[in-house]
């Protein structure tokens, strides 16, 4: 079992930033893909971004030009840098690591969510 930790939620004013990270810890052969969901109230979970092993990426449209995913492969670790945060953006931002193997045992694994609420 692996449990990812996230870190950098908050509440902040519309137009500010915000940079969410979340690592996978352990000894960590390799995650295919890393990346953030989001919960917004009285909503399903919705793809916010992810990227790959080869670094690809890619966005809900709703923060394509605001919202960038990097990945740390050496220290497992992915980031989300959120600009010109909407209130619309507010919701429980939960990270995700898709195909993450120790060793040869490998599985999929999700954070416990952090908390991002933008006013307006």
């Amino acid at each position: 079992q692996v449990h990812l930790v996230e870190s950098g939620g908050g509440s902040v004013q519309a137009g500010e930033s915000l940079t969410l990270s979340c690592t996978a810890p352990g000894r960590i052969s390799r995650i295919d893909t890393m990346g953030w969901s989001r919960r917004a109230p009285g909503t399903a979970r919705d793809m916010v971004a992810r990227i790959t092993s080869s670094g690809g990426t890619s966005y809900a449209d709703s923060v394509k030009g605001r919202f960038t995913i990097s990945r740390d492969t050496a220290k497992n670790t992915v980031y989300l840098q959120m600009n010109r945060l909407k209130p619309d953006d507010t919701g429980v931002y939960y990270c995700y690591a898709l195909g993450l193997y120790k060793g040869s045992t490998g599985g999929n694994y999700w954070g416990q969510g952090t908390q991002v609420t933008v006013s307006s």
